[in-house]
């Protein structure tokens, strides 16, 4: 964990923030990953060329300032047309009455982008001057908070299912708005792939320092010590500080299940709406046809499009659903004394914690089909009270992801072994 430029490589001890084993570490080759050898969470991977990272973000951010800047896509059909940018898939949907929509997607595909872009490159130019630049620490905290909320990448496959669904009714055009717009998202990507927060602190803090008589092998709650996330610094579990970056510290999410459960349950609630009232309004010539998520996906099968129905189907579909249920079993696994499959659990948290945000890919859809197909009375495309219905269910499951702290079921599981036990009758 140490900085990658030094020569010499010291061991340090840090808790893996997913399973809480304390670990004997040192600082990784260059784009190398160090993976628990319980769990094999990723811990850290040095950039191999740490220069890139901020050209990457530059090239990033003006990709973006040119898609917003020229048309994305545009249609046409008997001889009238119309064209839609970036931005109008936001303000068409708070001009029909769903500020809270508009809102939501030009905040997870232009503004926190923009904002974690920004902040690479503030933070890039600080590690590299002294003194330090004022809000750095604050900034590499951001970071994490802000990643599974950029959805730039989700919304140009959006883009790509809407052509599907427009295509049949009139002629589209891919504007260079459409190509900037997912160079930007490629490029965005690249940056988000290369930020490691740990990797971050090490250059700005030096390497964690390993307390003593700590043992590694075993949980750190167990030997009343409890890992930074953001940092990695082991410290007493009586801290509510990190005393290296100043972050709130957690032995354990506090009332992981509780908050789990409470999130399923209103994401449960909302699924009914979604489902039940249309996501969208078509008016063609004086005929208007509402859908809901489901006909969509029958409208997609009739004309013989079965892979975009696939698409829409598993992520509006089986995706919330499966979420809501693999949550419910792994709340209740952090209650079972039971022997469990501890890897398959893993593998099961770590898929429904990344799946969650590509739902957003039906609301996405709406947003561009609504700000695009406005041709009066020819053909036009309204939203419908489905889609915020919809949007709630997405983030009530990403923010029932994040609640839950995998760490409760290793503790539960760690109770069957004998080293468990003889520390615990000793501390």
């Amino acid at each position: 964990m140490d900085d990658p430029n030094t020569a010499s490589k010291p061991e340090t001890l840090v808790a893996c923030p997913e399973c809480d084993l304390v670990l004997r570490v040192s600082a990784p080759d260059k784009g190398q990953w160090v993976r628990c050898p319980r769990c094999r969470h990723p811990l850290v991977r040095p950039p191999e060329d740490r220069h890139l990272t901020p050209a990457l973000a530059v090239a990033a951010l003006v990709m973006l300032a040119v898609a917003l800047s020229f048309p994305y896509i545009e249609f046409q059909r008997s001889g009238i047309g119309e064209s839609m940018t970036v931005l109008d898939a936001a303000t068409k949907l708070a001009a029909f009455h769903h500020p809270e929509l508009g809102l939501l997607v030009f905040g997870t595909i232009v503004v926190l982008p923009a904002l974690y872009l920004l902040a690479v490159l503030w933070i890039e130019f600080s590690l590299g001057r002294r003194p330090r630049l004022p809000g750095t620490r604050v900034l590499i905290r951001a970071l994490h908070y802000c990643k599974p909320w950029m959805m730039a990448d989700v919304f140009a496959i959006a883009a790509l299912v809407s052509l599907v669904k427009i295509i049949g009714m009139a002629e589209v055009f891919l504007k260079p708005g459409f190509w900037t717009f997912a160079g930007f998202a490629l490029f965005l990507l690249m940056v988000v792939q290369r930020v490691n927060p740990l990797v971050l602190w090490t250059r700005l803090e030096g390497p964690p320092q390993a307390p003593p008589a700590l043992r590694p092998g075993l949980s750190a709650r167990l030997q009343h010590y409890q890992g930074c996330e953001q940092c990695s610094q082991l410290q007493p579990i009586e801290h509510q500080h990190c005393d290296r970056c100043s972050a709130r510290l957690h032995s354990r999410y506090p009332d992981s299940i509780q908050r789990t459960l409470a999130y399923l349950v209103a994401a449960t609630i909302a699924c009914f709406p979604a489902h039940l009232y249309p996501i969208m309004v078509t008016t063609s010539l004086g005929n208007t046809q509402p859908a809901t998520i489901i006909s969509g996906v029958l409208q997609f099968i009739a004309h013989g499009d079965w892979p975009i129905a696939l698409v829409i189907f598993t992520a509006s579909v089986v995706v919330p659903f499966g979420k809501i249920l693999a949550l419910g079993w792994l709340c209740l696994a952090s209650r079972r004394e039971k022997p469990l499959d501890m890897p398959a659990q893993m593998a099961l948290y770590r898929f429904t914690e990344w799946i969650g945000r590509w739902s957003m890919i039906d609301v996405f859809v709406v947003a561009i089909v609504v700000a695009l197909v406005r041709l009066g009375n020819l053909m036009s495309i309204d939203p419908g009270p489905g889609g915020m219905a919809f949007a709630a269910v997405v983030i009530l499951t990403m923010l029932a992801a994040h609640s839950f702290d995998p760490r409760l079921i290793w503790d539960q599981q760690q109770r069957r072994t004998d080293d468990y036990d003889a520390l615990e009758r000793r501390a």
